[in-house]
């Protein structure tokens, strides 16, 4: 189990457990649902969301595109709200993002973009969880092993793309 609050900007590790992916309109569902106090009919306690969505499977592996995260950044209180332990995707986030991981003690992790096809190495398994009806945009679970990310926030409100020099 990892120990948010012990990792630090920049810091690099194989990840071995679940994600639950969702983008923009699946964030934008659960708002809604809870905008009318309906359930959700999955537990986002301790989870890590994964910004992204499922690529065409190559040689039978599913491929998994990390999204860019800044333009989720209007959702990520609701989801800290609700439990989820850390995010990740792709790129920079707003300083409302660095200031909700510091207060929440969450974390922001990076995973290499532009590589679905060397991902899907590390996914050994998906399944649909919720809204079927998005299509790639449904929410589903992957567990993976030695999925490489890399901490961009830490639990402190350290920021790696506001670092003078650092290399991925």
């Amino acid at each position: 189990m990892l120990n948010l609050r012990e990792l630090r900007v920049s810091e690099r590790l194989n990840y071995s457990g679940s994600f639950l992916i969702m983008r923009d309109a699946a964030q934008r569902k659960i708002q809604d649902l809870l905008e009318q106090k309906k359930s959700l009919t999955f537990d986002l306690s301790g989870q890590i969301v994964f910004y992204a969505g499922p690529t065409k499977p190559l040689n039978d592996k599913v491929g998994i595109g990390p999204t860019t995260s800044e333009r989720m950044d209007r959702y990520l209180r609701m989801l800290f709200e609700l439990g989820v332990a850390a995010t990740v995707g792709k790129g920079k986030r707003s300083e409302l993002a660095r200031n909700l991981c510091q207060f929440y003690k969450r974390v922001y992790f990076v995973a290499p973009s532009g590589a679905a096809a060397a991902l899907s190495e590390h996914v050994k398994k998906i399944e649909l969880i919720a809204f079927e009806d998005l299509g790639p945009e449904a929410v589903y679970r992957i567990d993976v092993v030695d999925f490489p990310l890399i901490v961009a926030i830490d639990s402190e409100g350290n920021d790696l793309f506001s670092l003078k020099s650092f290399s991925i």
